[in-house]
């Protein structure tokens, strides 16, 4: 492993390795802004074409893999990127925000607008529990990222998921 100065995603690189395309979210980690926002978005395109052939459970395998391919990409990523969490790495908010709209769906472009939002504002501003989680596997040495700094990438985005859909689930609960 070679600890010198953090590298750029580039295309360049996320075409020399698998796990490079996976973790950059098929390229929409190189958005030169925003790219969790960028990632999030694909996500949401992603999910509206699959979700045409694929079945609830087929889903939920999807996501179950997605997340341990996701775990290894993303890892083998930030090491290769030699940062801990490198904000090009947005395969955290696709698998999140499909677990999001696996969970929250059906539901009109509305819905679906304010889902995004939620899930945005819980993965940016990392309030309470979205906050903890993602400090629960930083680094605070400068060690390479390992393992866990891999699943820590994913983590937060999970939790931010999980706070995201319990808001819709109340919202309904209350209004419905």
């Amino acid at each position: 492993m070679n600890t010198s100065a953090p590298r750029r995603a580039t295309f360049r690189f996320m075409v020399g390795h698998p796990a490079h395309w996976i973790a950059l979210g098929f390229g929409s980690g190189l958005s030169p802004k925003a790219p969790g926002t960028v990632g999030t978005l694909w996500a949401w395109l992603s999910f509206l074409v699959l979700d045409q052939w694929l079945t609830s459970a087929q889903w939920g395998w999807l996501l179950l893999g997605g997340f341990f391919v996701g775990w290894w990409a993303c890892t083998l990523t930030a090491q290769h990127l030699r940062t801990g969490d490198p904000g090009a790495i947005v395969w955290d908010e696709v698998i999140a925000f499909w677990a999001v709209l696996w969970l929250a769906l059906p539901m009109g472009l509305t819905g679906q607008l304010v889902a995004f939002a939620l899930f945005r504002f819980f993965d940016a501003a990392k309030p309470g529990p979205v906050g903890w989680a993602d400090g629960l596997f930083k680094s605070h040495d400068q060690r390479p990222p390992g393992w866990a700094q891999g699943f820590g990438i994913l983590i937060d985005d999970v939790v931010a998921a999980f706070c995201t859909v319990l808001v819709i689930a109340l919202w309904r609960r209350f209004t419905m």
